[in-house]
């Protein structure tokens, strides 16, 4: 038996995160740098604050830019058992990152300590593995970078070869930001998408109501029935569209597509009205209509519609109430989603009013599900009409990513793939991008190492391109 001192060391390790990082073969490696590295992101999901674009915000230290909001590192921290005064509570900044400092150690394997360490090498050249030791010297050094121009929210998006984003807004939103930035001749295109949820958001029905009550200002229409109601809503999403919006997003635990009347519905908006109680299906109903009258809209604009099915939200009914709700208590659901999708979308498909849609799962028990079902609705009018859209939140990762995108290639075309998004509230998360890209190259890689593809790498490098940024260029035509 050898001792420790005698156990043969290898000398070929590869360095962490270099620049060969997640591609294990030389195909890989060109397919990444010669033909995935340069080119530019269309980032068509996200929560950036258009405010902060539109004003060009610069952050006092690194905390503000990395840490404040961010719900994937606040449970990391929640976990490592770290007290909520250093994660959403009133510490100092710098307390707070050195308690995350201490904590990134512990995620090896959890896919925040690929993305904090590329996101310190990519914007800001910091190399080492950060941990409580160098905790004081990394946040001075990013800190300072972060309060020089060069580092403002405008040129953090520049520094990542970002060409468009689409941000999340509901139909309330004034859209002034966005104006704001077009107006200043912005470079690259910061663009609203239409998240109507809490318009028919029958669950709640003083929210709701709360809601009418501020659309009925905000529109200019007096909303006396559900006519009058849609006719809001209507006013609302034709603004969008004149303010540069083409996209439209709903987060739903699962598609509604309940039977109904136009009767039931109005008397039912009525009730709503004068705050009686809904069963639960009158709610669904409701919900139902909504759900289609959006798409049919959409449709009419040529829109692009998505849908984020799956996630139990607010789990912890404890914090929230101290914290409200995106503050890291969510999970992953087990909706039932196949009978309903399929009914929503056969009921715009026999009127041809289906527009380009875009669905993503977070429960990975229904990818086969999904990259099935998208399948039945592409009729050949455009390349993947219907999209199955990348690892979504907690399946943004690398495991996620690879099971996804195997998936869609056995069972739909991965080259017709409209790509990665970072679906993120911060400035500093589009090298998810850079990952997504290296991953897709070590999986082609692979293949052709291994004889299952042709060594073709001018066509892969090209179905490769088109999975980075050419099929969502020709999709959304931005």
């Amino acid at each position: 038996m050898l001792l420790d001192s005698q156990v043969n060391v290898r000398s070929d390790k590869k360095q962490f995160l270099d620049e060969n990082f997640l591609l294990q073969s030389s195909t890989a490696q060109q397919l990444y740098h010669e033909f995935a590295k340069a080119m530019p992101i269309i980032d068509y999901h996200n929560h950036l604050p258009p405010d902060q674009i539109a004003q060009n915000k610069q952050f006092e230290n690194i905390t503000q830019a990395w840490l404040y909001g961010d719900h994937y590192k606040w449970r990391a921290m929640r976990t490592n058992g770290v007290d909520e005064a250093f994660i959403t509570g009133g510490k100092s900044d710098y307390e707070k990152f050195e308690k995350w400092a201490a904590t990134v150690p512990y995620t090896m394997r959890n896919p925040l300590y690929h993305w904090t360490h590329l996101e310190l090498q990519r914007y800001f050249d910091v190399n080492e593995v950060l941990s409580e030791k160098n905790a004081r010297e990394v946040y001075e050094t990013c800190s300072a970078k972060l309060r020089t121009p060069e580092y403002t929210t405008q040129n953090l998006l520049r520094k990542m070869n970002v060409v468009t984003v689409c941000t999340t807004d509901d139909p309330l939103d004034t859209l002034e930001y966005h104006q704001q930035i077009k107006k200043d001749g912005f470079d690259i295109k910061v663009l609203p998408a239409f998240r109507p949820d809490k318009a028919m958001n029958a669950d709640d029905i003083e929210a709701l109501n709360a809601y009418i009550q501020r659309l009925e200002e905000v529109a200019g229409v007096s909303i006396d029935n559900f006519d009058t109601y849609l006719t809001a809503l209507k006013k609302r999403h034709d603004y969008f569209a004149e303010n540069g919006c083409s996209v439209s997003d709903h987060g739903l635990e699962e598609i509604y597509a309940e039977d109904y009347t136009d009767d039931e519905i109005k008397q039912i908006f009525d009730k709503i009205r004068t705050r009686k109680s809904l069963s639960p299906e009158e709610a669904l109903k409701f919900k139902s209509a909504m759900l289609y009258q959006f798409a049919i809209w959409d449709h009419e604009k040529g829109w692009v519609q998505q849908y984020h099915l799956g996630a139990l939200r607010n789990n912890n009914s404890r914090m929230l109430r101290q914290l409200g709700p995106d503050t890291g208590w969510d999970s992953i659901g087990d909706f039932s989603q196949a009978r309903a999708l399929s009914k929503f979308l056969r009921r715009l498909d026999n009127t041809d009013q289906l527009t380009k849609t875009i669905i993503y799962n977070l429960n990975p028990a229904d990818n086969e599900l999904m990259a099935t079902m998208v399948g039945n609705f592409n009729d050949g009018s455009v390349a993947g009409k219907i999209q199955w859209g990348s690892g979504w939140w907690f399946l943004d990762q690398k495991d996620g990513m690879i099971k996804q995108m195997n998936t869609l290639s056995n069972m739909g075309l991965l080259s017709r793939f409209v790509g990665m998004l970072t679906d993120s509230r911060s400035f500093l998360s589009f090298p998810r991008h850079e990952y997504f890209r290296r991953i897709l190259c070590n999986m082609f890689g692979e293949d052709v190492e291994n004889g299952e593809l042709p060594n073709d790498i001018g066509w892969i490098g090209k179905v490769v391109q088109d999975i980075c940024y050419h099929n969502a260029k020709n999709y959304f035509n931005f």
